[in-house]
């Protein structure tokens, strides 16, 4: 799958496609259904598939630190859309530039100059241009006008409730992980480069792998049983802290991941966490010691919640 940056890096050969558009935030079961709907109808008109994101999220460019929290990088988003089947990401970078431009403006270096889109995916809900002013209807009437045609995407229920990132994001902050597996068709996991930090873990006699989530939230923080993936295919059961480890002045979001039983080195391997199990909240301890009597506690509850299930 090729991934484009930015405007500018648009070329001739780009032009002529079926596109959709948005955050596409967890790639979850109802974005499944959108690109599957561009799938179809660009092999159906022998068009390329493209599916336009932003970087930052709009949200984030507009709220900062109170946008909410991400589901997704921008790595693991562009592998679960290349993974359906999609032939093209096009990434435009979210900024004041992009912001300012009018609905009419949007359309017409994008969809038209741009990608000469012949086909367009987008929920009746999109909004668009400077001041979010550009809508569905605008977009139909362009496409009437300027020969491509613009369609909603398909609406996907679980549970009589429409699967949405927000909805994920809610369901991962109850710790419902089963149902967040459900909504998403697939695990929940954060990746991430294995970092060194600290090795306090490894002077308490129990060493983490520790993954940055460079500056970036979660949608929950605490301990949590956890499964990794290692780059050579391993599954390691382990437990994991997600936060900013208050008992030793953490001052930005880590995940720091203890594997039971493992003894191996994973610095700079990608790992990926995925969440089984919520354990406790993170607290502030006294000291270090008892700091690692909970981290004790809390692989014994591991242990114990694993056998209970086989």
């Amino acid at each position: 799958m090729e991934l484009i940056r930015g405007l500018h890096n648009l070329r001739d050969q780009h032009r002529g496609c079926v596109a959709t558009i948005g955050n596409f935030d967890g790639v979850h079961l109802g974005h499944h259904r959108v690109l599957e709907q561009v799938r179809e109808k660009a092999a159906a008109l022998g068009l390329p598939s493209v599916a336009i994101v932003f970087e930052p999220q709009p949200r984030e460019f507009f709220e900062g630190p109170k946008a909410p929290p991400r589901l997704t990088r921008f790595r693991d988003k562009f592998e679960l859309i290349r993974d359906h089947g999609i032939d093209r990401v096009f990434c435009l970078h979210f900024n004041q530039s992009l912001r300012s431009l009018t609905a009419e403006q949007f359309i017409d270096r994008l969809l038209l100059s741009g990608l000469a889109v012949k086909y367009f995916v987008v929920g009746d809900d999109f909004r668009f241009g400077c001041d979010r002013a550009g809508d569905f209807e605008l977009l139909q009437r362009y496409g009437n006008s300027h020969d491509f045609t613009v369609v909603n995407t398909r609406t996907h229920l679980i549970d009589d409730e429409r699967v949405s990132s927000t909805r994920i994001r809610q369901t991962l902050a109850e710790h419902r992980f089963e149902l967040a597996r459900r909504l998403l068709g697939r695990p929940y996991r954060v990746s991430g480069k294995v970092i060194h930090g600290r090795k306090l873990g490894r002077q308490l006699g129990l060493p983490t792998a520790n993954i940055s989530l460079q500056r970036k939230r979660l949608a929950f923080d605490g301990v949590y049983i956890v499964d990794a993936l290692t780059e050579d295919g391993q599954r390691l059961a382990g437990v994991a802290n997600v936060g900013v480890r208050p008992t030793v002045n953490g001052d930005h979001p880590l995940l720091e991941v203890h594997l039971l039983d493992y003894q191996g080195r994973l610095y700079g391997q990608r790992l990926q966490v995925e969440f089984l199990a919520h354990v406790r909240p993170e607290q502030k301890f006294d000291g270090v010691e008892a700091l690692k009597q909970q981290i004790l506690d809390d692989i014994a509850f591991a242990r114990n919640w694993r056998e209970s299930r086989g």
